[in-house]
C-alpha cells in the first residue's frame, strides 16, 4: 500500500524535483541524439531517412500522444499515469541503449516518445494542484528553467558522452534517475481525477495515422521517388486522415483538439507561426549537428560546446523577453524573434562551407539564439491568454503537440530537400545539401514571423481590465484582475 502523499511545503518540494527530474529527461531526449548521429550511424548503420527516423520516432509519438497522455491522466489517475509514462520512458531509455541495429534503436526512441507523452502533461498538472497558489507562478517558472535548461544542453550532454564515453550513454543517462523518480513518484505525488473525463480514442487514431502517413512519404520520397506508389499512399492517406481529424474536431466539442478554438485569430496564429517556427529550426539543427562534426571537423563535445551561443541563448535573454512582452505585447516580441531566426538561418546558409573558421558562424549562432529566446516566453502566454482558463489546459497541449509536429515535419522536409541535393560521400557534397535545405528553413521562419505579425494586437494589460471566468454555475462573471493576478492565471 503506498504512503499518504507528504503535506504543505513539503509535498509541494517532492512535487517539483520529481517533475521537474521527469521533465528534464523528456526535454533533453528532444535534442541529445543531434550531436550522436554521426557515432551512431558509423555504429549501427543506415542512411539519412534512418538517422531521421532515430530523432522522428520520439519527436512524432510525443507530438500525436501528448493530449491523448493528459486524458488518460484525467481518467484513471493523474499520478498513476504519471508513473506508468515514467517507467514506459526508463525501459525504453534502457532498450535504446542496448538496441543492436539501427531499426531496434528506432523502435525504443518511439517507446520513449510513448512514455513522454503520458509524463510530460501529467507532470505540470501534478506540479499544480501540488503547489499553493501564491507560490504556483514561481514553481511553474523554476519547471520552465529546468526544461529549458534540458534543451540547451541537450547537443553538448550527447556529444560530451558520445566522445568520452559512448553514445549508448545518451540513453543510459536516464536509466538511473527514471528508477530513483519512480519510488517518491509512487508516495510522495497525490492521486487526482478529472470529473467527467472522455477520451478521444477517434481523433487520436485519426491525427496518429495522418502525421505517420505523411512524415513517412517525405522520409522516403527521395530513396522511394517522389511518384512511387508508397510516397504517394503516404501522402494521400495522411492528408485525408489529417481531414478526417479536423472534421471530427469541428463535429465534437469534446474531441481532444476542439478546432473552435482556432476562430481565436491570436490561438490560430500563434498555433501556425510555433508549427513553421519548429519545422524550420529542428530541421536546421539536425543538419548543422551534423556539419559541426562531418565538415567542420569537431568532435562531439567541441560541436555540442559550440551550438551553445543558439540553444543557451534562452536562458539569458528569455526573461528580459518576457518583461518587454509584459510593456508592449506579445505580439511584436513573437514576430521580432521569428524574424531574427529566420535572418539567423539565412546567415548559416550564407556561410556554410569545408573549411568555415567558427568565428564566420558565430554571428548566425548568435542571432538564431536572441530570436528563439525572444519567442518563447511570449508565445507561451499569448496562447494561454487567448483562450478561457478552463480551457488552458488543452490550449497548452495543443501548442506543445503542433510544436513537436513541427520539428518532426522539418526534420523530414529538410531532410528530403538535403538528400535531392547532396549526402555524406564529401565534405563539398554534403554542404551542397545543406545549403538549399537551410534556405528553406530560413524562409518559413520567416513565413512564421508574417504569420505572428498578421495577429491582432493587444494593449498591454492594464490595472482595470476585466477578466471572464466561469461562473459556479456554468456562466461568466466579471471581476478586475490586476496584471500580476492576471500573469498568475497565464502560467497556470
Amino acid at each position: 500500500m503506498n504512503q499518504p502523499a507528504a503535506r504543505g511545503g513539503t509535498n509541494a518540494t517532492w512535487a517539483l524535483v520529481i517533475t521537474g527530474a521527469a521533465g528534464f529527461m523528456a526535454a533533453l531526449d528532444n535534442l541529445v541524439v543531434t550531436t550522436a548521429l554521426p557515432s551512431i550511424r558509423e555504429d549501427l548503420g543506415g542512411e539519412l531517412a534512418d538517422l531521421e527516423w532515430t530523432v522522428n520516432a520520439y519527436t512524432l509519438t510525443f507530438a500525436v500522444l501528448l493530449m491523448f497522455g493528459a486524458a488518460l491522466g484525467d481518467r484513471f489517475g493523474r499520478r498513476r499515469l504519471f508513473v506508468g509514462g515514467l517507467s514506459i520512458f526508463t525501459a525504453a531509455s534502457a532498450a535504446a541503449a542496448l538496441a543492436p541495429g539501427i531499426n531496434s534503436l528506432i523502435a525504443a526512441r518511439a517507446v520513449q516518445g510513448v512514455g513522454a507523452a503520458i509524463m510530460m502533461p501529467l507532470a505540470l498538472t501534478l506540479l499544480t494542484a501540488a503547489v499553493p497558489a501564491a507560490r504556483r507562478g514561481a514553481a511553474l517558472g523554476i519547471f520552465g528553467a529546468v526544461t529549458g535548461i534540458a534543451v540547451a544542453a541537450g547537443p553538448l550532454v550527447g556529444g560530451s558522452l558520445t566522445e568520452h564515453i559512448s553514445w549508448e550513454w545518451i540513453f543510459w543517462l536516464n536509466v538511473p534517475i527514471g528508477l530513483m523518480l519512480l519510488p517518491p513518484a509512487r508516495t510522495r505525488l497525490k492521486e487526482s481525477y478529472a470529473p467527467n473525463a472522455r477520451i478521444d480514442v477517434p481523433g487520436t487514431l485519426l491525427i496518429s495515422g495522418g502525421l505517420f502517413g505523411i512524415v513517412y512519404a517525405l522520409v522516403n520520397a527521395n530513396a522511394e521517388g517522389w511518384t512511387s506508389p508508397l510516397v504517394l499512399t503516404g501522402l494521400i492517406v495522411g492528408t485525408l486522415l489529417i481531414a478526417g481529424f479536423v472534421r471530427h474536431g469541428i463535429r465534437r466539442p469534446d474531441s481532444m483538439l476542439p478546432m473552435r478554438l482556432f476562430k481565436d485569430r491570436t490561438f490560430a496564429g500563434i498555433n501556425a507561426a510555433s508549427l513553421l517556427m519548429f519545422l524550420g529550426m529542428f530541421g536546421s539543427i539536425f543538419l548543422l549537428s551534423q556539419f559541426m562534426q562531418g565538415v567542420a571537423g569537431y568532435s562531439p563535445t567541441e560541436a555540442g560546446l559550440r551550438m551553445l551561443p543558439w540553444t543557451a541563448m534562452p536562458l539569458l535573454v528569455a526573461p528580459f523577453a518576457g518583461i518587454l512582452s509584459d510593456r508592449i505585447g506579445g505580439r511584436p516580441v513573437v514576430t521580432a524573434g521569428l524574424a531574427l531566426q529566420a535572418v539567423g538561418l539565412a546567415l548559416f546558409a550564407a556561410a556554410v562551407e569545408p573549411g568555415v573558421s567558427y568565428a564566420a558562424l558565430l554571428p548566425a549562432l548568435i542571432v538564431s539564439g536572441i530570436g528563439m529566446a525572444l519567442y518563447f516566453a511570449p508565445a507561451t502566454s499569448l496562447v494561454m491568454s487567448s483562450v478561457r482558463p478552463a480551457e488552458q489546459g488543452i490550449a497548452s497541449g495543443a501548442n506543445s503537440a503542433l510544436r513537436e509536429v513541427g520539428g518532426a515535419l522539418g526534420v523530414a522536409i529538410l531532410g528530403a530537400v538535403f538528400s535531392a541535393r547532396g549526402g555524406y560521400e564529401t565534405p563539398q557534397v554534403f554542404v551542397d545539401g545543406t545549403v538549399p535545405a537551410l534556405w528553406i528553413g530560413s524562409g518559413v521562419v520567416g513565413l512564421a514571423a508574417l504569420t505572428a505579425l498578421a495577429m491582432p494586437g493587444r494593449r498591454p494589460l492594464s490595472r482595470t481590465t476585466p477578466v471572464r471566468e466561469p461562473a459556479a454555475e456554468g456562466g461568466a462573471a466579471e471581476r478586475d484582475t490586476t496584471p500580476a493576478e492576471k500573469r498568475r492565471t497565464v502560467a497556470v
